[in-house]
């Protein structure tokens, strides 16, 4: 990957062997590693390894879960925040692997309609709740430092599965106690 690189540079008519840019092309490398480690991540394992039997039956929401992704059709950042919902069915999970759950999907190139829905049915099939909420919200850069330019806009994307979908009081249940998303 770091010969691509150094091309790259070379194609956008920087000098590799500039001092500055000697070890960028293996910082890129890493990086981009980092950036797309998700793929190497089972989302489910990571659920079936912390769910607990509790008779808890009201729901829960984890609000907030901050996320960087890249958007696969420029490879620029998006980012922004996901709110989860379940009511359990008998089974909860330990809060923390919500918020693992958002990074794998985020740690691979995205688009975030797809991660909004990949997240629910994650949650759908590994948790078997009565049913499953998602509301992510981000801004792109490839809205803002290209293309449209739009410094102000940002994406919000939903996935409601089960109760959420199927029963307007619950669905306005959850809207209600998410609030109005911080930006």
């Amino acid at each position: 990957m770091r010969k691509q690189f150094e091309q790259i540079l070379r194609e956008i008519g920087e000098d590799p062997s500039r001092e500055g840019l000697l070890k960028t092309p293996e910082r890129c490398e890493r990086a981009l590693a980092e950036l797309t480690r998700g793929y190497a991540q089972d989302p489910g394992a990571i659920l079936r390894g912390a769910l607990f039997t509790e008779e808890y039956s009201e729901m829960i929401i984890m609000k907030d879960i901050d996320f960087f992704s890249l958007c696969e059709h420029h490879m620029l950042p998006f980012f922004g925040k996901a709110h989860l919902a379940y009511l359990p069915r008998g089974r909860i999970v330990g809060i923390s692997k919500l918020a693992r759950v958002v990074d794998v999907f985020a740690r691979r190139l995205q688009v975030q309609e797809r991660m909004t829905t990949e997240i629910a049915q994650v949650l759908m099939d590994s948790l078997a709740p009565e049913g499953v909420a998602v509301v992510v919200e981000a801004d792109h850069l490839c809205m803002r430092m290209r293309g449209v330019e739009k410094q102000n806009s940002f994406v919000v994307t939903s996935a409601m599965l089960g109760v959420f979908r199927d029963r307007r009081e619950t669905r306005e249940e959850f809207m209600e106690l998410l609030g109005h998303p911080r930006r």
